[in-house]
């Protein structure tokens, strides 16, 4: 370039010398913005592209209200907090101002819980600006989530209630508990002694559970699966397993807290997406001693049709059946945030849970499966007479004994037919209670110190 330029210039000066003087400069004057703007022009055209957001999803719990972008480029953002008043700010950079946020303020509830309004405008010419304006404290956390076969990239902002904070990580307890575990053990064995394990990580073992206590309240969690975004397995005659699940589960939960020193709460009550870490986290801040997902099976055979319980496989599952529902149950959450996974885990961590917590939890687990599955065996077909296990995500909680209740086979059209219906609804709800009831009777390693939510 500089030596095109000096010939340039050798050949305006021989200009100039026959008396162009006034051509040679507007030509000189031409080469030199020409040679200054191209390179500008190269960078707009392949390093600068704007995002465009195809679509905004909203999904709000009464622990907080998320908002999803969807767009076909990763979107570049910041997140601030403004007081007096109260405002959540995004900056979204080189991201266009489509009809999908053009849209976003009008979408906004008079009920939501945390959000009064939003406001968008082009805050610098490649910053676009959202501001969320406040009715009550909250706590903001915005991440991004790769593309899928599904979607494209996600932005995803999350609006808490301040008491909400705590779960800002569903996982982070349990993994704060390994890391401390595995830094301070010189060796595997030192973690299998006969001391106590400190009671405020809740991580019992089943000698500790087992140790007679007074009377007491029993928590029973009951998890309606599915819910929101995920309508679950659908039926032929158009009923949605998120539906089915959240009747029964609120026919379970009336007929528990009718029983005396018996008290059952709901992970979700009404028709809102949770993801599967969250609904153990809310068993646990519950402080619950049980905890009950209720689901309504499905298979590419619309013959299937009985009412299975599974627990907890530390390995595989027990069936080809059951290995297939574990993975279409865990797939809503394969690009969210993701729970403890045992499989994943290394060896050493891998044994350190399970001497720890889990062969005394999934024993128990089994104990409470085959109670609840001799009841429900007196009022429905059973689709397997034996408990079941398969490596749900949802029942990998280490210090509560899980189970998951296949109702019946939603994919079913007589199964369907009287999943719909208020009786069998309610006769499903008895026989779980029932079985709770039977199991309780027979296992005292439920008489545990309450310990404090606030943990």
């Amino acid at each position: 370039m500089f030596s095109t330029l000096a010939r340039t210039i050798k050949s305006l000066t021989m200009t100039m010398r026959g008396r162009r003087l006034y051509v040679a400069l507007s030509i000189f004057s031409w080469y030199l913005l020409f040679t200054a703007l191209l390179p500008l022009s190269l960078v707009s055209k392949y390093a600068y592209a704007e995002a465009t957001v195809s679509s905004v999803r909203i999904g709000t719990t009464p622990d907080y209200t998320r908002f999803t972008l969807e767009s076909n480029l990763p979107i570049q953002y910041s997140l601030i907090m403004l007081d007096n008043p109260g405002r959540v700010v995004i900056d979204l950079e080189d991201t266009a101002l489509t009809p999908s946020l053009k849209g976003l303020p009008n979408r906004i509830k008079a009920a939501d819980p945390f959000i009064k309004s939003i406001r968008i405008g082009r805050f610098k010419p490649h910053i676009l600006r959202l501001v969320f304006d406040l009715k009550t404290d909250v706590v903001p956390r915005a991440f991004t989530i790769d593309p899928t076969h599904e979607y494209d990239h996600r932005l995803v902002v999350d609006i808490y209630a301040s008491d909400k904070a705590a779960q800002l990580d569903p996982h982070d307890e349990l993994e704060q508990l390994i890391a401390s575990l595995t830094k301070k053990k010189p060796m595997l064995e030192s973690m299998i002694d006969p001391a106590p394990i400190p009671i405020q990580h809740r991580f019992l073992r089943a000698a500790q559970r087992a140790k007679p206590h007074s009377v007491r309240e029993i928590i029973v969690a009951i998890d309606p699966g599915h819910g929101g975004k995920d309508p679950g397995a659908p039926g032929p005659n158009g009923a949605h397993e998120k539906d089915i699940t959240l009747a029964i589960s609120k026919k379970l939960k009336d007929k528990i807290n009718k029983e005396p020193n018996m008290r059952a709460v709901l992970t979700r009550d009404g028709d809102y997406y949770l993801s599967l870490p969250m609904r153990r986290v809310k068993a646990r801040r519950l402080n619950a001693d049980l905890f009950v997902s209720v689901h309504a099976d499905a298979a590419k055979r619309k013959s299937a049709r009985g009412s299975s319980v599974y627990t907890l496989s530390q390995g595989g599952a027990s069936s080809t059946m059951a290995s297939w529902l574990a993975k279409n149950e865990n797939n809503v959450d394969s690009n969210l945030m993701g729970g403890v996974d045992l499989v994943s885990k290394s060896s050493d961590i891998k044994e350190i849970l399970i001497d720890l917590s889990l062969n005394a939890t999934i024993n128990d687990s089994a104990a409470l499966a085959q109670h609840v599955l001799n009841e429900i065996g007196n009022i429905n077909r059973l689709h397997k007479k034996q408990v079941e296990r398969a490596p749900f995500a949802v029942l990998k909680s280490p210090d509560i004994p899980s189970i998951l209740v296949e109702t019946a086979f939603l994919s079913n059209p007589d199964d369907e037919k009287k999943l719909k219906t208020d009786s069998f609804q309610k006769q499903m709800a008895k026989a779980m209670l029932t079985g709770i009831k039977r199991y309780l009777a027979t296992s005292p390693a439920l008489a545990r110190p309450s310990i404090a939510q606030a943990e």
